[in-house]
């Protein structure tokens, strides 16, 4: 019975998070073409035609449409069912991780803001600072909430440090100010030693398409996103495997 109720939850956090990624779809299009995420009503950006609520339906929409509109026929982007996927997973995950507790909504929050700075970096190459500060301020809505200002306000400074020093060594910018906003959501949520962790991991994770597409150039936004999830997801496990690096 306990596990059958367990089973459901997981269903409905696995169903909220999809429609969460409904609206990250939004934002990922709107916000770095400057417009409102709240009005005009969603729209086909071909034929510029409102969409019908059940066009609106997670997942099963794309799927039902056969990835086309219901309109003008214009493929749609494979980008919205994964997005909407991807947030599903996430909040499942961290359900599982947390149980259903006050703070989950929060730091599901979190993370899918995160997601939506991946996809636009991705996609843009850029970072909007109002998405990005969203991740920050829902990191910090925790127990540990004087600890977790702390550690993002050391995570965030000692990166700016680093790029400023970089900056000043190399003649150029060698941080932007996203990522050291970005590293104050990771020092947030992970705390102290999780936080050098996933800047390592990151920096594993984005070592083989750096070079893959070294002319191009990689974002690294997506890099850190990852690793703090990662990390954030098995923390135990990491703290178990910095002690057996350090101690033996």
């Amino acid at each position: 019975m306990q596990e059958t109720f367990m089973i459901e939850i997981l269903l409905a956090v696995f169903i909220f998070g999809t429609l969460i990624g409904s609206f990250l779809n939004v934002v990922i299009y709107r916000i770095p073409n400057g417009e409102s995420i709240v009005f005009p009503s969603s729209k086909c950006p071909s034929c510029q035609t409102s969409l019908k609520w059940y066009h609106n339906i997670p997942i099963f929409s794309w799927l039902f449409l056969r990835g086309k509109c219901g309109f003008c026929k214009t493929p749609i982007s494979k980008q919205y069912p994964i997005v909407e996927l991807l947030t599903g997973i996430i909040f499942a995950l961290l359900y599982v991780k947390l149980g259903l507790v006050w703070y989950l909504p929060f730091v599901a929050a979190s993370f899918a803001a995160l997601l939506a700075l991946v996809m636009i970096d991705f996609k843009y190459m850029a970072v909007p600072d109002n998405v990005n500060f969203a991740a920050l301020l829902f990191a910090l809505i925790q127990p540990n909430f004087l600890d977790a200002m702390m550690y993002g306000a050391i995570a965030a400074g000692g990166l700016y440090l680093i790029g400023l020093f970089s900056s000043l060594i190399a003649r150029r910018e060698a941080m932007g100010g996203a990522d050291v906003i970005v590293a104050g959501t990771m020092g947030a949520l992970l705390g102290f030693p999780n936080f050098f962790m996933a800047l390592f991991l990151s920096a594993i994770l984005a070592m083989i398409p750096a070079m893959i597409w070294r002319d191009k150039g990689v974002p690294f936004v997506p890099f850190l996103a990852l690793a703090t999830f990662i990390v954030y997801l098995y923390d135990t496990d990491t703290l178990h495997l910095l002690n057996t690096l350090i101690y033996g």
